[in-house]
């Protein structure tokens, strides 16, 4: 039942974050931007042909490759109940949605749509970005807190101290 939810929700990300992208590409891309919250918020059209912050120009097709094959990984830890709970779902399911949603935008348009810029981060992202940026923070979050993670580094400590006496 979690699987089937976590991908329920994985699709209405990525569908929610394309209806905001054909929204501000059909609205905004010939007008630029749009002030939201006087130097603090804007929309602001932008085409990202590369990774993070613009980095990697015209790599669409490995951008595509490692895109896919990171949510293959996340959909076998979700089938295979390597880990468990909200905070797993949670994350799994933003960081599968958004990056659905930016690989949908890389096969067919050839760049991601960018359009949320803040005064204070200097990039401007999408709604997207944001998801596989809070999902993965989750994620981590996890890793760190799992039980098993928590038992195998108590091992190594316990090894560590042996070999110090």
């Amino acid at each position: 039942m979690a699987v089937a939810v976590v991908l329920i929700c994985a699709v209405l990300i990525a569908a929610v974050d394309q209806v905001i992208k054909y929204f501000v590409y059909t609205n905004l891309s010939p007008n630029g931007s749009v002030d939201v919250i006087d130097n603090l918020f804007s929309l602001v059209y932008t085409e990202n042909r590369g990774a993070a912050f613009g980095i990697f120009q015209n790599g669409t097709f490995v951008f595509c490759i490692i895109t896919g094959v990171l949510i293959g990984v996340f959909l076998y830890l979700l089938i295979n109940k390597k880990f468990k709970g909200k905070l797993f779902y949670t994350a799994v399911a933003l960081i599968i949605g958004g990056g659905a949603g930016n690989l949908i935008d890389r096969i067919f348009r050839g760049f991601v749509i960018d359009y949320l810029s803040v005064s204070f981060f200097p990039a401007v992202c999408n709604l997207a970005d944001y998801c596989v940026t809070v999902g993965a923070v989750l994620f981590m979050i996890c890793i760190l807190t799992s039980s098993e993670m928590s038992g195998k580094m108590t091992e190594r400590n316990d090894v560590g101290e042996e070999k110090n006496e």
